[in-house]
C-alpha cells in the first residue's frame, strides 16, 4: 500500500471518530427553520450592574412583557409595531434580532443529544441597544419545526491517528503539491484526539452546516479595483498593528483568542498605536455565559456580544491557564468595550472574498472561522490549501477553528495564486513564526463564508 492510500485511510479514520462525536454538538438549525414569525416573552429588568443576569436552559421566567417579531429574508426583523430592524443567525447554533431599540440573542433547544427544537429559543439575553434593562427572554416560533439528528455511539476502537504529524504524512504532503510546504512539530507528538480537536476549536465548535461565500457583486467588483494588490497591517508605513501571536495550548479556546487579536489590532489603528492592549482569553474561558470555554465558542458571540455587553479586561486581570475554571477575573479592572459587530457582508451568509479585503483594508483584521483537517496541523510555509482533493470535502464533520485575517498578498511561483495572511493561536513556533497564508478567492475551507468585524470604543485611561 502506497504511502498516500495509508494517509487517507487514516484521515478518513479522524473523520469517522469525528462523526462518532458528533451528538456532543448543540442544535443544528438552518435558516428557513428559524425564519418566520416568534413570540419573545420577558422577564424582570435586572437591576443595573447586577451579577445576576444568567439566562440558562434551566431558567424560570416570570413573564411581565411578550413581543412578536417577524424574521424575513434576508436579514429583515419586523416586529407587531411595524419597526423595522436587523436579524441573524449565529452559525447553526442561535440568532440575534435587533430591532425597535432592543436586542435578542438565544441558543436554540437542543435535547437528548438527538434533537433539535428549532421553533423555540432557550431562555437567552434581552437589552436596549444601549446595554441597559437587561432581561431573561425566551422565543416561540408560531410554526414549529424539529429536526431529527441521527444519533450515533461513540466507537472506542478509534483512536487518533499517529500519522497525523508524521514523517510519512508530511513526505506524502510535499510529494502531492508544490503551493505549501509541510513539516513535523515536536509539539504535536503524542496528541490525543481531543487534544487535536480542541487546538482546531473544540467540539462546540463543531459546525453541522455553513454557509459558502456568495458570488461578487458588479459593484463590489469595481471596489477590487481600488484595493491594493497586496496589504499587511504589521507594515503599514513603517508601523505593525497587530499584537504579537499567542498560544491557546490544549484548550479550545481559539474563538477567544480570535476576537481579543482582532480588539487588540483594531485599538491600536484607532489610537495610532498609542494604545497597545493584550486581552484576557481566559475571562472569556471562565466568565462568558455565551460560550462553552475550553470547548469552543463563536466570534460573533464573544468579539462582538460578550465584548459589547460585559466588556474585554486585560490580561493582568485573569492570566490565561489554559482550562476551564470559576469566574476568577479581578473585579476591580477596567472594561473595555466594542460597538458595531457584525458579519462581513451584513448578515451571516453575506461574505466574500471583496467584502472581507475591503472591511480589512479600512476598518482592521477580522476574525474568520475556517475547518481544519489533518494536513494543517503539517504546515510550515507557502500558500495552504487541503492537499487531498480526491477525499470527500466534507467540511460539517470537522471542526471550526478561529483565527485573525490581518492582510493578503500574491504569489507567481511555484504557480500564481493568491492569498490570505493569517495569525494563528499556536505559537510563533508552529507555521511563519505564527502564521499562515491560505488560498484566497476560492472560499477555501470556508475562510471567506462568514467572517466578523466589531469597532472598539475608545477609552481615556
Amino acid at each position: 500500500m502506497s504511502g498516500l492510500a495509508k494517509l487517507l485511510i487514516n484521515v478518513a479514520a479522524v473523520i469517522l471518530l469525528t462523526v462518532s462525536v458528533q451528538a456532543d454538538t448543540l442544535a443544528n438549525c438552518t435558516y428557513e427553520d428559524i425564519r418566520g414569525t416568534w413570540v419573545f416573552e420577558l422577564g424582570p429588568s435586572h437591576k443595573e450592574g447586577s451579577k445576576d443576569w444568567e439566562c440558562t436552559s434551566t431558567t424560570q421566567i416570570s413573564v411581565q412583557y411578550k413581543v412578536k417579531i417577524t424574521l424575513d429574508y434576508p436579514d429583515i426583523a419586523i416586529d407587531e409595531f411595524g419597526n423595522k430592524g436587523f436579524w441573524t443567525l449565529i452559525y447553526n447554533q442561535g440568532f440575534e434580532v435587533v430591532v425597535g431599540g432592543s436586542k435578542y440573542f438565544g441558543f436554540s433547544v437542543f435535547k437528548d443529544k438527538t434533537v433539535s427544537i428549532c421553533s423555540k429559543a432557550n431562555p437567552g439575553w434581552a437589552h436596549d441597544v444601549l446595554g441597559h434593562d437587561r432581561r431573561c427572554f425566551q422565543g416561540q416560533k408560531q410554526s414549529p419545526a424539529v429536526k431529527f439528528m441521527k444519533k450515533t455511539g461513540r466507537d472506542s476502537s478509534l483512536r487518533f491517528e499517529p500519522s497525523i504529524n508524521s514523517e510519512e504524512m508530511v513526505a506524502s504532503i510535499n510529494k502531492a503539491q508544490k503551493s505549501w510546504t509541510a513539516t513535523t512539530y515536536p509539539q504535536f507528538q503524542g496528541l490525543t484526539h481531543d487534544d487535536f480537536v480542541r487546538m482546531a476549536g473544540g467540539k462546540r465548535s463543531r459546525m453541522l452546516s455553513r454557509p459558502r461565500s456568495v458570488p461578487i457583486t458588479e459593484k463590489q467588483d469595481s471596489v477590487r479595483g481600488t484595493l491594493p494588490s497586496s496589504f499587511d497591517w504589521r507594515k503599514v508605513n513603517g508601523q505593525n498593528y497587530v499584537s504579537p501571536v499567542r498560544n491557546q495550548a490544549a484548550c479550545g479556546s481559539c474563538y477567544a483568542f480570535a476576537s481579543m487579536a482582532m480588539a487588540e489590532s483594531r485599538l491600536q489603528i484607532l489610537t495610532n498605536n498609542t494604545q497597545k492592549h493584550v486581552f484576557a482569553p481566559q475571562d472569556i474561558v471562565e466568565c462568558s455565559p455565551y460560550s462553552q470555554g475550553c470547548d469552543g465558542g463563536f466570534p460573533y458571540l464573544i468579539g462582538g456580544k460578550y465584548a459589547e455587553d460585559f466588556g474585554l479586561v486585560e490580561e493582568k486581570c485573569n492570566p490565561y491557564k489554559g482550562h476551564d475554571g470559576k469566574c476568577s477575573t479581578e473585579s476591580s479592572c477596567a472594561r473595555n468595550y466594542v460597538t458595531d459587530y457584525k458579519y462581513i457582508g451584513g448578515y451571516y451568509g453575506a461574505c466574500n472574498e471583496v467584502a472581507m479585503m475591503e472591511a480589512i483594508y479600512n476598518r482592521g483584521p477580522v476574525a474568520v472561522g475556517f475547518m481544519v483537517y489533518g494536513d494543517f496541523m503539517s504546515y510550515k510555509s507557502g500558500v495552504y490549501h487541503h492537499v487531498f482533493e480526491n477525499h470527500p470535502f466534507e467540511p460539517f464533520e470537522l471542526t471550526n477553528h478561529a483565527v485573525l485575517v490581518v492582510g493578503w498578498g500574491e504569489v507567481t511561483s511555484p504557480s500564481p495564486d493568491r492569498y490570505w495572511i493569517v495569525k494563528n493561536s499556536w505559537g510563533t513556533g508552529w507555521g511563519m513564526d505564527g502564521y499562515f497564508w491560505i488560498r484566497r478567492g476560492s472560499d477555501e475551507c470556508g475562510i471567506e463564508s462568514m467572517a466578523v468585524e466589531a469597532t472598539p470604543i475608545f477609552r481615556f485611561n
